[in-house]
């Protein structure tokens, strides 16, 4: 009787794939567990290898609404946690020293890549980062940069893995991508909201670019990474309104800044924070060769105050895929009696990212058409939603999201 038979074949063939698929996992996960490969993992089943490192192994958090996590460890404090008065009084310089803090190294900083100004604005030893922390009473309010030092800047689109970029970067930032001057007292406390799916080569480019542009400014500012879990179409709108809520939990920031991943700025002069009326950012972008396409237009990057947000109730819920609810936030603007402001399209210019278009969303013109009828009820007040995990990154604070809201039938 032969043991070649079709039958013994095929189990042969199957066996040997678990048998490799087996081997596969085993060699991609780490002996505690976490994935070994870099950012371009990061999901709901896998999270950066620096959470480990950094020994950020806080348990995540499992509900909305909680400010305190499962384990009593409070979330990673927000990058103004003293009071503005309070931070009159006393400004702390340098970073305090965590005895039972790991120091392993796994990328080697490439400080070339920063700004010298940057460099010399925070003197401290990037090697060891033990020096004592200094107290100093600072009474001067920041002011805007000098237009006349800005410019056309060309960003550094150089792929780096995401440990690269944090060596680079994190001695300059406090844990969650938060910043604050240390010679002045911040005038704008700036909440960067960026709605997250399926980009990490766009990620670290864009964390690469915007942390020294934004720190040239001198405003206090955190960056929040909103990430949307698998299963829905995503739905960036309702990204940007758990970005906004979740923010507001760690500090009342005065300016939101709702940034696309893709966007990087180019010029200095473009200023990140909130004039008196919503500001649309990406006036002129690369691929539409630096031109408005439309008056109305409000995507890409956009300015709003906590209250402008509040005004018009977020934005909505309700459109899955993409495009259409920038328009409809616009038509928000104009129903509260707010308009757009935007710079010279010589300023507010941005380098697109190159990615593939994504499917758009066959309701987006059912959904503008009913929306204003929709304000009062659809927005940051009925949006349903559950975080899964929070983690504070040297360069970035972030949130796994699952979208409770389903498609709403017109």
């Amino acid at each position: 009787m032969t043991i070649f038979t079709k039958a013994n074949l095929i189990r042969f063939a199957v066996g040997t794939i678990c048998f490799l698929l087996l081997l596969n996992f085993l060699w991609t996960t780490d002996s505690d567990g976490s994935s070994s490969s870099s950012l371009s993992k990061l999901s709901i089943r896998r999270v950066h290898k620096y959470a480990h490192i950094h020994n950020r192994n806080d348990s995540d958090r499992s509900a909305i609404g909680s400010d305190i996590p499962a384990g009593g460890h409070k979330l990673p404090a927000a990058p103004l946690a003293l009071s503005k008065e309070r931070e009159r009084e006393l400004h702390i310089v340098g970073r305090n020293s965590n005895s039972n803090s790991t120091s392993t190294v796994i990328a080697i900083a490439n400080f070339t890549s920063i700004p010298q100004d940057l460099l010399h604005a925070h003197p401290q030893d990037f090697a060891n980062g033990t020096q004592t922390p200094q107290v100093t009473q600072i009474t001067q309010n920041c002011t805007d940069p000098d237009p006349r030092d800005g410019g056309p800047i060309t960003p550094n689109t150089t792929l780096e893995s995401l440990d690269v970029i944090e060596a680079e970067l994190g001695p300059l930032l406090r844990p969650g991508g938060a910043y604050q001057p240390i010679d002045c007292i911040a005038q704008y406390h700036v909440a960067i909201v960026v709605p997250f799916r399926d980009r990490y080569a766009h990620l670290s480019v864009f964390l690469r670019n915007i942390h020294p542009f934004l720190m040239k400014q001198r405003i206090a500012y955190r960056i929040f990474i909103i990430e949307q879990t698998n299963g829905k179409p995503f739905n960036r709108a309702a990204m940007m309104n758990i970005g906004y809520l979740e923010a507001l939990k760690l500090y009342q920031w005065d300016c939101f800044i709702f940034h696309d991943v893709d966007l990087l700025p180019l010029d200095e002069r473009n200023l990140y924070n909130c004039p008196r009326q919503p500001r649309h950012m990406s006036v002129a972008i690369d691929t539409l060769n630096f031109k408005l396409p439309y008056r109305s237009i409000f995507g890409g990057v956009s300015a709003m105050t906590r209250q402008q947000f509040q005004a018009v109730n977020g934005f909505s819920n309700s459109f899955f895929g993409w495009g259409g609810e920038d328009d409809d936030m616009s038509n928000r603007l104009k129903h509260a009696n707010l308009f757009i402001s935007r710079y010279p399209i010589n300023i507010s210019r941005y380098k697109m990212l190159k990615h593939q278009k994504e499917k758009a969303n066959p309701k987006r013109y059912e959904n503008l058409q009913n929306g204003i009828g929709k304000i009062e009820m659809d927005g940051i007040n009925s949006i349903k939603y559950e975080i899964y995990s929070i983690k504070d990154f040297p360069t970035f604070t972030w949130y796994l999201a699952e979208l409770k809201n389903s498609e709403r039938k017109s």
